[in-house]
């Protein structure tokens, strides 16, 4: 679902752009692929207090239905102002998943197993990427004048959509989040589940219940917690993190990588044919990623990453500036893309994800984790909007230009702020952020 709802536009939104009733300017383009990420940050922050209140499993619940009710709204929206606004609404679900799914996963899982089993989350996210830009390239190929086609590349989001709504029945509940409510004799039998027959298990429920106890202060998970130093500080980095992850340019590739392409030179269907490789790149490399992320260090991948995305985003500059006219430069550009993604997928960006789901307190989590990726999302919105705005004014050059420069400030603050969590409990790691308070 999170894949598919903000890839769809990477395909889908030259055919908007040019379908009469929709009448999209330059900003309005913008505010449709990123409208929902700006719906994202709101419901980043929302989901994780609720998640908090009612339960993981419960808010998905929620989220699956909300997701149905506003991919309809796109696919049968009139105008402009009708499809910006169940985006952004659509965002709202987005955010949520975005911030319960890795915390929810962390929870479920072993130290040993932790970071391949939240960066599944982020490979479903690519996968889902992948398929909408399958899905739009043989609709845009086959349909290519039927002004709407647009409307069936946003439907193919519902199948995702049902899917899960149904599925999430089908999980359990977050022992810790049942340990939080009191609620562990539910714990222990969720975790005798999943764990098997092992002989710490009843170890790990105490030791669940032993950090709750000593961060007993923190139960009611408010705002007014942020004023302890560790946690401010905490709070702060995972900010920091989000927005690295954003401005680095990622999105940029995702939401408008048929964009850049029909820019670079490509025509509309040899770009949608060529913007499949994006997504197959992302996926292999987000896969490789999962195997890396048990041997390697989180910081030492974080900043080999952002290293090979900001000499990707220098070269992209240089030859935009250069050569941008020869006729190998379309496919110089879907191989700097390529490459760009293969550093993004698998360095940066599940290590992201697994960060902010292992750095806060447990009693915190939902509402520290939904402040970090509110500012995720909405640095997210600000890029997916400026791009085409930046794109129309001052060209396909100088823009990664900007990105380029952005990528250095992304390198500054990982080398300096991000802390290494690889082989750590949770509780190992609040107790070790909290001693240097």
């Amino acid at each position: 679902m999170f894949g598919m709802d903000t890839g769809v536009t990477n395909g889908s939104l030259q055919f908007m752009a040019q379908h009469s009733q929709l009448n999209l300017t330059p900003s309005d383009e913008g505010l449709v692929t990123s409208a929902i990420t700006l719906g994202a940050a709101f419901g980043a922050v929302v989901g994780g207090k609720l998640a908090d209140h009612y339960g993981r499993k419960r808010v998905l619940s929620y989220a699956a239905i909300v997701f149905i009710l506003c991919i309809l709204g796109c696919v049968f929206a009139k105008n402009a102002p009708i499809m910006i606004t169940f985006r952004f609404l659509l965002g709202l679900a987005v955010g949520a998943e975005s911030v319960i799914s890795p915390v929810y996963l962390s929870e479920l899982s072993t130290p040993r197993i932790r970071g391949r089993l939240v960066n599944q989350h982020e490979l479903m996210i690519t996968s889902g990427q992948l398929l909408s830009y399958i899905v739009n390239a043989v609709l845009g190929v086959t349909f290519a004048t039927l002004a709407s086609i647009w409307r069936y590349m946003f439907a193919f989001g519902l199948i995702p959509a049902i899917i899960f709504l149904i599925g999430i029945r089908l999980v359990p509940e977050s022992p810790r989040w049942l340990v939080m409510k009191q609620r562990d004799d539910q714990a222990l039998h969720i975790l005798q589940h999943i764990r098997g027959k092992q002989n710490n298990i009843e170890e790990e429920l105490q030791s669940i219940k032993g950090t709750l106890a000593s961060n007993s202060k923190v139960n009611k998970a408010s705002f007014r917690d942020l004023k302890k130093p560790w946690i401010l500080r905490l709070v702060l980095i995972g900010i920091g993190v989000g927005v690295m992850q954003q401005i680095i340019g990622i999105n940029i590739m995702m939401y408008y990588g048929t964009t850049i392409l029909s820019n670079a030179g490509f025509g509309h269907s040899a770009a949608l044919i060529a913007n499949i490789g994006n997504g197959i790149t992302s996926v292999v490399a987000t896969l490789v990623s999962l195997r890396l992320m048990t041997i390697v260090n989180r910081r030492k991948m974080l900043i080999t990453g952002i290293c090979g995305t900001l000499l990707t985003m220098l070269t992209i500059s240089i030859l935009s500036s250069t050569i941008s006219n020869t006729a190998i430069f379309p496919y110089l550009m879907i191989g700097l893309m390529i490459i760009f993604l293969a550093f993004f997928q698998g360095g940066i960006s599940p290590i992201v994800w697994v960060l902010l789901s292992e750095i806060f307190p447990q009693d915190i989590r939902g509402l520290a984790m939904g402040i970090a990726t509110f500012f995720l999302w909405l640095a997210n919105f600000l890029v997916g909007y400026v791009f085409p705005i930046l794109l129309a004014g001052i060209g396909l050059g100088n823009t990664f230009i900007v990105f380029t420069l952005l990528n250095a400030l992304a390198l500054t603050f990982a080398v300096k702020f991000v802390p290494e969590t690889r082989g750590k409990s949770l509780e190992e790691l609040q107790a070790g952020f909290k001693t240097k308070d």
